[in-house]
């Protein structure tokens, strides 16, 4: 039986290179999906605001009665152009060996694998700054203490 106070050893490297395990699947896993961006978003986002606030007008709730009301059509406009284009970017989606094929670049596997890379290694270093922070952030998590009835 161990002791309740003993410190674990952290555990090793981990086997193996998730990026390269994650290239493997990118013929199943990888899509790429359109995205609607800048003004699109902006033409969007105004048409449901103004929908929003037409119907809220047509059930008695204006500026007059509620004078936030704007800054609730804004966020839930938002919610519903993201909605919108959410639906539209899964319903388009090209695999990998279509995009390769249609572009003519052979490299974007590779580009894909230094880019998981890249932002993995940013991850685990932004993890390791928290890290001296976490033991008092953990206390929460820690298992409830036995005492003695």
């Amino acid at each position: 039986m161990s002791d309740e106070n003993e410190q674990r050893t952290p555990v090793g490297p981990i086997e193996g290179d998730v990026t390269t395990d994650i290239a493997r699947l990118m013929q199943r896993d990888l899509v790429f999906v359109a995205r609607f961006l800048g003004e699109s978003q902006y033409l969007m986002q105004s048409h449901f605001q103004q929908f929003i606030l037409r119907e809220l007008s047509a059930s008695g709730i204006t500026d007059e009665t509620h004078p936030m009301i704007h800054a609730f059509a804004e966020r839930h406009a938002i919610l519903l152009r993201d909605f919108v284009f959410s639906g539209v970017s899964l319903s388009r989606q090209l695999r990998i060996e279509e995009l390769e094929r249609l572009t003519g670049d052979t490299m974007i596997r590779v580009d894909m694998w230094d880019q998981i890379r890249s932002h993995i290694d940013m991850a685990e270093q932004r993890f390791r700054t928290q890290l001296p922070g976490l033991p008092a952030t953990l206390e929460v998590w820690k298992a409830p203490s036995r005492g003695n009835p």
